[in-house]
């Protein structure tokens, strides 16, 4: 399966990013061969508006089917959903911490968004 995370650096070792829209990097993590990859989020940094949206549909393309990470507002929220990608909040620590949390059934999957659009 294949899982992206939040992140504020492109490694395992980053921090979270507690923002999907405006994360600074996604990271797309294989949980059958542990392999990874960093994609760059930085067009969505300081986008005016649907940044969570451009995001969702950026990672839609590599076949994840779940996203870790803080927060999540209603359209990023509507628009992976619609993807069948399924979204895990409140997140913290760093990548490999989230991802340990997520393989060990200790985050909760979300129902809705947790946060007002908009949010930075």
């Amino acid at each position: 399966m294949k899982v992206v995370v939040t992140s504020t650096g492109k490694d395992l070792e980053s921090k979270v990013d507690p923002r999907f829209g405006r994360a600074n990097w996604l990271i797309v993590f294989d949980t059958e061969t542990n392999q990874h990859q960093a994609i760059n989020n930085e067009q969505n940094l300081n986008a005016g508006q649907g940044a969570g949206i451009q995001s969702a549909e950026n990672i839609s393309r590599h076949g994840v089917e779940a996203v870790i990470t803080g927060n999540c507002g209603p359209k990023a929220f509507r628009t992976l959903g619609a993807a069948g990608i399924r979204i895990y909040c409140g997140a913290d620590g760093t990548v490999s911490e989230a991802l340990e949390k997520f393989k060990s059934g200790k985050l909760k999957q979300a129902d809705g968004a947790n946060v007002e659009g908009h949010w930075i």
